[in-house]
């Protein structure tokens, strides 16, 4: 018990000294809105907020986030394949055709065009 205290105390301590060797050796920058600003894909940092977002890139993450879930069930059905034959098939059969449909219908409204 007393072994277990004492490793525990040398921890904190080796610690408590870093994070003060960390705040006494970094530099304080001077904070321009630039850098403080959060890194976002596709946004201006310096430009006003609020602004409207491309629909299109909303639409392709959809996308994407759909074909990701497919991918996280078909995935354990292959593994499973041996055990469960017909209805492993009838149940990867069933999901294609939704996914399938799914595409289909975004193809004919038109959030697969990137250029209207």
């Amino acid at each position: 018990m007393l072994n277990l205290l004492v490793i525990t105390l040398i921890i904190s301590i080796i610690l408590i000294l870093m994070l003060l060797t960390n705040f006494i050796i970094s530099k304080k920058m001077n904070k321009s809105r630039e850098k403080m600003s959060p890194f976002e894909c596709g946004y201006d940092p310096m430009s006003k907020n609020r602004l409207p977002f491309s629909l299109s890139f909303y639409l392709i993450s959809i996308i994407f986030l759909i074909f990701d879930v497919e991918i996280s069930l078909i995935l354990p059905m292959i593994f499973l394949s041996k055990y469960y034959y017909y209805l492993n098939y009838l149940n990867m059969l069933i999901i294609m055709i939704i996914l399938l449909m799914g595409l289909y219908m975004e193809w004919k409204e038109g959030a697969l065009k990137w250029f209207k």
